[in-house]
């Protein structure tokens, strides 16, 4: 069975590319979210398999949205996506329970492999 992702990422491109590689590759994309605050919400509603979460969101960061859904539910995968040179909010990311994480401008072997290992 498909895993379902939600993809989360306040540039609309970034979200079309992700979801790109992943429905080619036999990953069904739950639904998208462009905000921190809005990706808890649609967490709850469609409790997916798997969350690729931007760091840097307005309204609420990544880092922020990734504490609230493992507050509601400690077993929540989510790999975070940060442009290069967000190293200390990666290490605080992966401290608050990121499975892994994803460096701009995606690769899409890089994203596959990251989602194979988490989600398989």
């Amino acid at each position: 069975m498909a895993k379902n992702i939600l993809i989360v990422d306040d540039a609309a491109f970034m979200r079309m590319m992700i979801k790109d590689i992943l429905t080619k590759n036999g990953y069904n994309v739950a639904g998208e979210a462009e905000n921190g605050a809005k990706a808890v919400e649609k967490y709850n509603e469609l409790k997916p398999d798997l969350v690729l979460m931007d760091i840097t969101m307005p309204e609420m960061d990544g880092i922020q949205a990734l504490k609230k859904i493992k507050e509601g539910d400690g077993g929540a995968m989510v790999i975070m996506c940060s442009a290069m040179g967000q190293q200390a909010m990666v290490i605080e990311a992966i401290q608050a329970g990121a499975k892994d994480f994803i460096v701009k401008p995606f690769q899409a072997e890089r994203v596959l492999e990251a989602v194979r290992k988490v989600v398989g």
